[in-house]
């Protein structure tokens, strides 16, 4: 029986299965936007894999994050206390184009026609202060059918401290229409802010429709298929979670391949001993990084969609891997605007037609069409010797790009390379030395088809010691998702003072409603309590400030004796982020709890060796433009052919099906015992 994970990405959808003698084994196709299961299906073929195989089976798919950018999700009606029905609008003072006096703020998801408010009260201590009205919610539903609304969020203030309203809501929707979609607040998160709870909501109502029926396509196509495991889908948490929860709350899959990636190169880094590592992910379309410190992945409950230098964007109040995600890939357009300056991506040719190499219609030069006009890309072993690259259309989009910019086809394509590396770099800094990291004390962990290509590049100009390439980098983020167990995130606001009398008790108290919680909600999926275990955490912060940092709390029972202990905790953590600290009371503001279960994953082993020479693994020679180090004859390897311990210094380019990595001139690499390409790039 086989482990299989499968990844939708913007460009390709990638497959990784282990089979039952322990045998790594990938597969790549093209995306198919238009039914995307179709092309998990065609993956699953090309890999010549049958699902009446499966032992398990974990998905990772783009398309919740498509259907938010590219607006094609549901029609959403909201219904709000009375009072707050345009708080989505009024949103936050953010101006990040601050100096332009014709800013506007994002156009909320749902129109103020359609958001309705309903009598009732909450406040802030959870108790009732306006009974909840019902009597206005069936002429409000008959309008919202009129209108053809196909999905309700329903968000109500205070929800977070006591959620009866909403739920007394939600049942009465449910009741009087129950074929429409909706989902409430509380489902999703009980943390205030509630034009964050709000927005996240809203834009999980508005991709529900769209995601259930694609996991019902999914699901349906797979058990038709032969399929008897229970499928699991790839949360941005870094956990997995079933179908039935990612249907009823798709929100939590907003970054479900990203988050796999940086997840996979965290354990990745465990195993070769590198614990603090830049994650980043060069695929077709865009390049997502992350920060990997001791082995640990950093989440985000404070996401922000779209978010630009002109926008605010959109904030999603679910736990997602903390990533900057830049629009430059192996599939960024180049272009040049109206002052000659030349610019790679955000627009991507896609999977469709894609780079004008790939002979589909493409006509504007992109990433990958630079880099086989450089050398760096085999023509004849593009995709894997799948494609023949059309050069000669590779060389007319560059001839037309050239001409534009009055130089040569070879100086555009350089251009091209260096404006996306300075891109990648610039999203490196922005998750390191923006947050006071140096990332001189790192690893570059690249992956993703583009990884291998820039990887060497970006980390020269920031100085950084090693680059590992993974075995396996052009499905790294599938790979990922086979090392992942169960989880669910639960947050709650609550405010303690850990220098009042009985905050010990409050606390411990609350820790353990939220974990019976969870246990009950595990229970009801017919998933065992016993394989079930808890990670707990305390948003803190300085009393009357605005914002908290998260600390890890300790396992068992809080006592008052450990009370000092967490305080002193959040103080150390507080001033490495901040880099002072203060003398204030610390108060908890909410309780973060990670509920994780057990499932059957992968357990990387060494590779074995056939005592072949590197001799055995060079496939040719030919000349490659490296930009900033000039032409050189490079050596090419069949990475298929390499094994563990072997090691070459450059100039040289790795060639595999998914993948190529292009190694400078006097850089070392070795591999090791996994398969990992470690390339040695400062002292």
């Amino acid at each position: 029986m086989l482990r299989v994970a499968t990844d939708i990405g913007g460009t390709f959808t990638d497959l990784v299965f282990v089979s039952p003698d322990g045998d790594v084994v990938t597969g790549k196709s093209h995306t198919t936007p238009a039914q995307y299961e179709e092309g998990v299906m065609e993956v699953i073929s090309a890999a010549e894999i049958e699902p009446s195989e499966f032992a398990s089976f974990v998905h990772g798919t783009t398309i919740v994050i498509n259907a938010i950018t590219e607006r094609k999700g549901a029609k959403v009606g909201l219904l709000t206390s009375e009072g707050f029905r345009d708080i989505i609008e009024i949103g936050r003072g953010t101006r990040p184009d601050f100096f332009n006096l014709e800013y506007r703020k994002p156009e909320p998801f749902v129109p103020r026609y359609l958001r309705r408010e309903v009598r009732g009260r909450i406040n802030y201590k959870g108790i009732e202060a306006t009974p909840l009205d019902l009597s206005a919610l069936p002429a409000i539903l008959d309008d919202f059918r009129a209108e053809g609304v196909e999905a309700i969020a329903i968000s109500f203030i205070n929800s977070y401290a006591n959620p009866a309203h909403e739920e007394a809501v939600l049942a009465q929707v449910k009741e009087l229409w129950p074929e429409v979609s909706v989902v409430a607040s509380h489902q999703i998160t009980r943390e205030w802010r509630e034009y964050e709870r709000t927005n996240t909501v809203v834009l999980s109502a508005y991709v529900q429709p769209i995601a259930h029926r694609y996991l019902d396509r999914l699901t349906s196509a797979l058990y038709d298929a032969g399929m008897r495991c229970t499928p699991y889908i790839m949360q941005s948490n870094c956990g997995v979670d079933t179908v039935k929860s990612a249907r009823q709350i798709p929100i939590t899959m907003v970054e479900s391949g990203p988050a796999s990636g940086i997840w996979g190169g965290a354990a990745l880094g465990r195993l070769i001993g590198e614990p603090d590592a830049i994650a980043i992910d060069i695929g077709g379309t865009t390049a997502k990084c992350g920060l990997i410190t001791g082995g640990h992945v950093r989440l985000n409950s404070n996401y922000v969609i779209e978010r630009r230098e002109t926008s605010a964007g959109y904030p999603v109040m679910v736990p997602v891997v903390d990533l900057v995600e830049i629009g430059n890939g192996g599939g960024s357009i180049a272009w040049v605007d109206d002052f000659q300056r030349l610019h790679v991506g955000p627009q991507s040719a896609g999977a469709v037609p894609g780079p004008v190499a790939y002979g589909l219609g493409g006509t504007e030069a992109t990433t990958t069409d630079a880099n086989l006009a450089l050398g760096c890309i085999n023509p004849h072993y593009f995709c894997g010797g799948t494609i023949e690259a059309d050069m000669d259309e590779v060389a007319n989009a560059l001839d037309k790009l050239a001409a534009t910019l009055d130089t040569t086809r070879q100086e555009a394509a350089r251009g091209i390379v260096r404006i996306a590396n300075n891109n990648m770099v610039n999203a490196i800094k922005l998750i390191s030395v923006n947050r006071g990291h140096d990332p001189r004390d790192f690893a570059l962990l690249a992956f993703g088809g583009g990884g291998g290509m820039h990887a060497c590049a970006l980390a020269k100009e920031l100085s950084i010691k090693k680059v590992v390439i993974p075995k396996q980098s052009s499905v790294f983020s599938a790979w990922g998702m086979l090392l992942s167990d169960l989880r669910r995130d639960y947050l709650q606001t609550q405010i303690v003072d850990l220098s009042e009398s009985g905050a010990a008790e409050q606390l411990d108290r609350e820790l353990k409603q939220l974990e019976e919680k969870a246990l009950e909600e595990y229970f009801a999926e017919d998933i065992d309590p016993a394989r079930v275990h808890f990670l707990r955490y305390a948003r803190c912060r300085y009393q009357n400030q605005e914002h908290s940092v998260e600390i890890v709390l300790p396992d068992g029972e809080i006592t008052a004796e450990r009370l000092e202990a967490i305080r002193q905790r959040f103080v150390t953590d507080y001033e490495r982020e901040y880099t002072y600290r203060l003398d204030a009371p610390v108060e908890v503001v909410a309780y973060h709890l990670v509920a994780m279960a057990e499932v059957d994953k992968l357990k990387p082993e060494k590779l074995p060796t056939t005592g072949r020479k590197l001799d055995d693994a060079v496939k040719g020679y030919r000349e490659v433009d490296y930009v900033e180090a000039g032409i050189h004859q490079a050596t090419i390897y069949d990475g298929d052919t390499l094994e563990p311990g072997m090691s070459f210094v450059g100039p040289a380019i790795i060639e595999e099906s998914g993948a190529t990595t292009v190694i400078p001139p006097d850089l070392p690499c070795l591999v090791d015992g996994y398969g990992n390409y470690q390339i040695r790039t400062a002292d």
